[in-house]
């Protein structure tokens, strides 16, 4: 289906302002000494400039966009002004002939360079052969373990069991236990006056006993 064509406020306002720009830059041209199609080709000049420093503002607002778009807004409102009875067109000034007269190379000029101005470098800079990249450091990461190991349970000390005194042999005799404490105090006494322990000799001349009896003394008390 075709579309409808709807009338827009905004729409007919450009037109109607642009057809007066327009007729005011013809009228200017022409009192400036331009006849015939030269005072016409001058609002078509100035709106062109216009147009492409505004497509150069919306790709990159850099300095010399704002500077040629300023140069054709001031061309365009000036030409208003000046039609509006401020100026006497019958006796135009020289230095707006002048103007009129180098507006045709300055918007060569601007519209060259807006055009073919060279593309804004991109954000990223490509790396150059040979360049060292440094490579973007590993995230850190936690770990939790949830399969820790149960601790060991701690090994009980066992006390040192001391050595059971050997026996004495089968066919030692038997000693009463009143004589081998008797024999052990002998053997304390002395160990605390001479700081050594007493030897089975000493002992055996101590006691004045037959000699197996004192030997099995002298082996339950482990002396030499």
């Amino acid at each position: 289906m075709p579309r409808s064509i709807r009338p827009d406020a905004v729409l007919v306002q450009a037109v109607i302002a642009g057809a007066l720009s327009f007729a005011h830059l013809h009228d200017l041209a022409a009192a400036a000494g331009q006849s015939g199609w030269k005072a016409w080709a001058y609002p078509v000049s100035v709106d062109l400039l216009l147009v492409a420093a505004w497509r150069r503002l919306r790709a990159s607002r850099d300095r010399s966009s704002w500077t040629w778009f300023a140069i054709a807004l001031a061309a365009s409102l000036g030409a208003n002004v000046a039609t509006a009875g401020l100026l006497d067109l019958g006796h135009v000034p020289a230095w707006l002939r002048i103007l009129v007269a180098g507006w045709p190379a300055l918007a060569f000029l601007g519209g060259t360079l807006l055009v073919h101005a060279p593309a804004p470098a991109p954000v990223a800079s490509e790396v150059e052969p040979g360049e060292d990249v440094e490579e973007p450091a590993a995230p850190e990461v936690e770990m939790h373990r949830t399969d820790i190991p149960d601790p060991e349970p701690a090994s009980e000390t066992v006390p040192e069991l001391t050595p059971a005194p050997p026996k004495p042999p089968v066919d030692t005799p038997a000693v009463p236990p009143a004589l081998l404490n008797h024999a052990r105090s002998i053997a304390d006494a002395h160990r605390n006056s001479t700081g050594e322990q007493i030897t089975a000799e000493t002992l055996t001349a101590r006691l004045g006993l037959p000699a197996p009896t004192c030997q099995a003394i002298a082996a339950q008390l482990q002396l030499t």
